[in-house]
């Protein structure tokens, strides 16, 4: 294991709190696209034992294996919280089906289970959608999967990035891999982008996003930026409350979005999880709730006449920001240390 590796798993290690194997951790219904149109999607997750690189360590920024069982979950477990959570189902034409892991993983989900679930809502509804690492993609297993978009977290298409700042166990090349099986059996690929990985400043990281979009563009169906969320027991929470964080400004979301636009093969979305707090992708405060519209309003129609609306003093700070941060080589709040 590589030094940031053994930095995260100790943090993670701090979180000893014992989750019920039959407790779902949440459902809800959210807009999304099918076939161009605007409809509701049906979006559950499900407790499991959660990311198996997490458990070895994982991601800077990612503390979903906060909501893991510590133990592997029995399949008569998670067959009951899906039974549970699909009461509340009425017929949304999408299903967002996650696991804070990988659905494929056959440790985090047996493979009996993974079937009879994906039975069912291959029934129930036009598109389901789930995400899994790449080492789970192979032609064998997936050949006989229907109606589905495979969500892959990338987070950057540049190696560097994805060993010493996110640490993601993976490189570009094994997402190219994977995507190749999927597209070969004609199934859609969701690729997540990560907007502000840590010791990235604002400038670099929107770079990097645009960069990564530009290299994966052509081989996904769709890409969400997913801008960092301080989230408990991670490095990257470590960092902001050391003051040498700041997740970044939705204007950087919204340049993201908009220095990406000109990628008309795929569709761009951006759901800023905690946005317009100080633990999300947040502007000042007074124009933020602005800025989540627009950028959702965008997510859904791909028109970028939204962003033209969008305006603040604030967008001075950003500004000043982009540049000062280049310069003193500092990636901190610099308003929370002055």
């Amino acid at each position: 294991m590589n030094e940031l590796n053994d930095v995260v798993k100790k943090l993670r290690n701090k979180n000893p709190k014992k989750k019920n194997p039959r407790e779902f951790i949440s459902w809800w219904v959210e807009k999304d696209v099918l076939d161009g149109e605007v409809v509701d999607a049906f979006v559950m997750i499900l407790r499991t034992s959660g990311c198996k690189w997490a458990q070895k360590g994982g991601c800077s920024m990612c503390g979903y294996i906060n909501d893991a069982v510590k133990r592997r979950v029995r399949e008569e477990d998670i067959l009951y919280q899906f039974t549970e959570i699909m009461k509340n189902f009425s017929g949304q034409k999408i299903v967002k089906l996650y696991t804070s892991g990988s659905f494929l993983d056959e440790k985090e989900i047996p493979r009996s289970a993974q079937d009879k679930i994906l039975e069912i809502l291959g029934d129930d509804t036009e598109k389901i959608i789930f995400e899994t690492r790449p080492e789970f993609i192979s032609e064998k297993r997936l050949k006989n999967i229907r109606n589905a978009e495979i969500a892959i977290g990338l987070e950057s298409a540049n190696d560097f990035v994805l060993e010493s700042s996110i640490n993601k166990g993976f490189k570009f090349d094994d997402f190219l891999k994977a995507v190749k099986i999927l597209k070969d059996l004609n199934i859609g690929v969701k690729t997540y982008l990560l907007v502000k990985p840590p010791f990235l400043s604002e400038s670099e990281a929107i770079k990097d996003a645009v960069i990564s979009a530009e290299k994966v563009a052509s081989y996904s169906s769709t890409i969400s930026f997913n801008p960092v969320n301080i989230q408990s027991f991670t490095l990257v929470e470590k960092l902001w409350k050391n003051h040498e964080y700041r997740t970044c400004w939705l204007w950087s979301v919204v340049e993201v979005l908009k220095q990406s636009s000109k990628l008309k093969s795929t569709r761009l979305m951006s759901h800023p999880t905690a946005g317009g707090t100080q633990r999300g992708a947040h502007n000042c405060g007074e124009c933020d709730a602005e800025f989540l519209r627009g950028i959702e309003k965008f997510s859904l129609t791909q028109d970028i006449n939204y962003f033209e609306e969008l305006n603040c003093d604030c967008k001075k700070d950003w500004q000043d920001i982009l540049r000062a941060e280049d310069f003193t080589l500092a990636q901190g709040d610099l308003y929370r240390l002055i």
